[in-house]
């Protein structure tokens, strides 16, 4: 009995990726998809996620970057949560830079 339960529980622990992609609300979905094509919308990105999400520029890239850091989304679409953690390294360096340059002068 004891190795039954030892097997229901390595079972239970181990969930494949896909579980971990349905994991997702269908927002934070939404978003993705939103941040892998959103150059195709007409207009500014910010109009667009105003209509399309009904939340500010700054919320948005707020709950953006929350979700960004989650394992879900990473098993979702790797290769663009992995595109938009660098980009977001490279803004925080240049930014990082840009202050202690500043603060020598």
């Amino acid at each position: 009995m004891s190795e039954m339960l030892v097997q229901e529980v390595d079972t239970t622990t181990q969930a494949p990726a896909s579980d971990a992609a349905e994991a997702l609300s269908d927002r934070d979905r939404e978003i993705l998809a939103f941040e892998k094509q959103w150059w195709k919308y007409a207009g500014s990105k910010e109009q667009a996620v105003r209509e399309l999400f009904d939340m500010s520029a700054t919320r948005y890239y707020q709950v953006l970057n929350a979700l960004i850091d989650t394992p879900e989304a990473l098993a979702h679409d790797p290769m663009l949560v992995k595109r938009l953690r660098r980009l977001r390294a490279t803004r925080q360096r240049a930014r990082s830079s840009r202050r202690l340059d500043g603060s020598r002068g």
